[in-house]
């Protein structure tokens, strides 16, 4: 039986055309979010699916699955409704990251993700060394 291939790929979908989708104060969130992320990455936004990522990590699992992601990124919600996802590599943050998430602001954690309502809610600066110190984590 042949494995199941990655549903999250990039694609070559418009950005600016997602988000032009959200309301306007989403889509200024997702701006803001596209300049921190591109600034701590270095790698340009890239659309996978509904997700927009930035950079890319090839991982293989203990137990021989394999496929490709990107390294950091975020999901708005369908219209600007629900919260926004932040795919910073909760699992790869070294020890300290309760520190950090303390000081981030009002947040959710889920299994690999944050959720915000929007980014007024959240120190941006923290938010960029979270971004940070899971780059460095995943890339070492």
């Amino acid at each position: 039986m042949a494995a199941a291939a990655n549903k999250t790929v990039p694609t070559d979908a418009d950005v600016q055309a997602h988000l032009a989708t959200q309301p306007e104060a989403r889509a200024a969130d997702c701006r803001a979010l596209i300049a921190l992320m591109q600034r701590a990455s270095g790698h340009p936004p890239v659309m996978w699916g509904r997700m927009v990522g930035f950079g890319h990590h090839h991982y293989v699992y203990d137990s021989g699955r394999e496929g490709d992601i990107f390294e950091i990124g975020f999901a708005s919600g369908a219209g600007g409704k629900g919260d926004i996802s932040l795919y910073v590599s909760l699992g790869c943050l070294p020890a300290g990251r309760e520190t950090l998430l303390a000081r981030l602001g009002r947040h959710r954690q889920g299994k690999g993700c944050l959720y915000v309502k929007r980014l007024a809610d959240v120190d941006l600066g923290v938010l960029e060394e979270l971004c940070v110190a899971a780059l460095q984590e995943k890339r070492a």
